[in-house]
C-alpha cells in the first residue's frame, strides 16, 4: 500500500486519503515514511493515522470518526 511520495524537512512522507465510518473524507494525510512497519504496512499507517487523529481532536475539540479505508493517494 505505497502512497504518493512528497518531501519535507529532509524527510520523505507518503499520502493517504482517509475515508471515515461517517462517509467524511480527508485527502492527503502525511505519513512518515520512516515509522511505516515493513512488516505490517496496513496496520502501521492505519496507527499512525488515528494517533495523528486523537492529536486533531485534542487540539479542536471535535473528535473524528472511526476510519473506514485507507488509500493512497492520486499521483
Amino acid at each position: 500500500m505505497a502512497g504518493k511520495k512528497t518531501k519535507a524537512n529532509g524527510g520523505e512522507f507518503l499520502l493517504y486519503d482517509v475515508i471515515y465510518e461517517d462517509g467524511s473524507r480527508r485527502s492527503n494525510r502525511k505519513v512518515p515514511g520512516v515509522e511505516i512497519s515493513q512488516f505490517d504496512e496496513e496496520r502501521s499507517i492505519k496507527a499512525i493515522i488515528e494517533a495523528q487523529d486523537r492529536k486533531i481532536a485534542e487540539l479542536s475539540g471535535r473528535p473524528l470518526g472511526r476510519i473506514k479505508t485507507i488509500s493512497p493517494s492520486a499521483r
